[in-house]
């Protein structure tokens, strides 16, 4: 039997590529009785008479596994945000990283379209920057129209498996096309009117760019905090959950504990006054979805 990588599927297909090329796939007829659906970023094994008569024999274990948008064994997400157009948002970006922290994905941060800034918004997107970095994440600052930033992106692809992430009308398909220009993927320029892209990408593919794979996808089309436990946002908060431990009491929220120790590195400055902001934001979200489902 062969063995490969789920690289695409559309309309019930699987394509999977080996090291004989790529073959198109259906699943074994037992899958669905034993709730088996094979994901894009899966290894499995397979037989395949030819390159377009396959069968999915066996998916094997899974180190992790996205539901929106459906795709296994990721390395990190890459989030595309851009500096206008629409404008860079914190808060959104600050959502972003919670739902990456909680899958246990490596973050990299690509703000897009700085080359609209003028002189005091690129000095305050900079400052975003250095902030974020001074947690422990990387930025990157691109622009696909005069192509900067760009080559900076590759080595962080290099024998990784990447989803693209980020609301409507970043550029991300803008930044693909930069990264590798004969994928020729669709874009749409942004809707003056309603102040977003429309979505142009329909399915879940993995594309070789550099010595990685870049999963194309529709993106996270749901950013609730439905799977997260309120005791574990802090977690996703990387200056908080180094902290954490030296807080009085196990399972603090760090909200009105006596002794905290993230509540005394904010009052020192060492968490910024918008993350804590957009923690507790986050937190009064999660209380409030479990006293609805409860």
């Amino acid at each position: 039997m062969a063995t490969g990588m789920i690289v695409k599927a559309l309309s019930g297909f699987y394509y999977v590529q080996s090291e004989d090329g790529v073959f198109q796939c259906r699943g074994r007829g037992n899958f669905r009785k034993r709730q088996i659906k094979p994901l894009v970023g899966d290894q499995v094994e397979f037989e395949a008479e030819n390159v377009t008569d396959g069968y999915i024999l066996d998916v094997f274990e899974r180190k992790n596994e996205l539901v929106r948008p459906p795709i296994a064994n990721v390395d990190q997400a890459l989030l595309v945000f851009s500096a206008l157009e629409p404008d860079f948002s914190p808060l959104l970006l600050d959502r972003f990283l919670v739902h990456i922290e909680a899958n246990n994905l490596i973050p990299v941060i690509i703000i897009s379209k700085v080359d609209l800034l003028d002189d005091s918004s690129l000095t305050r997107i900079e400052a975003f920057k250095k902030e974020y970095e001074e947690i422990g994440y990387t930025v990157l600052l691109t622009s696909t129209l005069h192509n900067n930033g760009i080559d900076k992106i590759l080595p962080y692809l290099n024998g990784r498996v990447s989803v693209v992430a980020g609301q409507s009308g970043v550029g991300k398909s803008s930044l693909l096309n930069s990264l590798k220009p004969e994928l020729n993927i669709e874009t749409n320029e942004i809707s003056s009117h309603l102040g977003r892209g429309k979505h142009t990408t329909r399915h879940v593919e993995l594309l070789s760019i550099g010595d990685g794979l870049v999963a194309d996808t529709p993106g996270f089309s749901s950013l609730d905090f439905i799977d997260l436990e309120a005791d574990d946002l802090s977690n996703c908060f990387p200056e908080m959950e180094e902290r954490a431990a030296n807080c009085k009491f196990r399972g603090c929220t760090h909200t009105s504990e006596p002794k905290c120790a993230v509540k005394a590195a904010y009052d020192q400055g060492e968490i910024s006054s918008t993350r804590m902001k957009h923690y507790l934001q986050f937190l009064d979200e999660i209380k409030s979805q479990k006293r609805r489902y409860d």
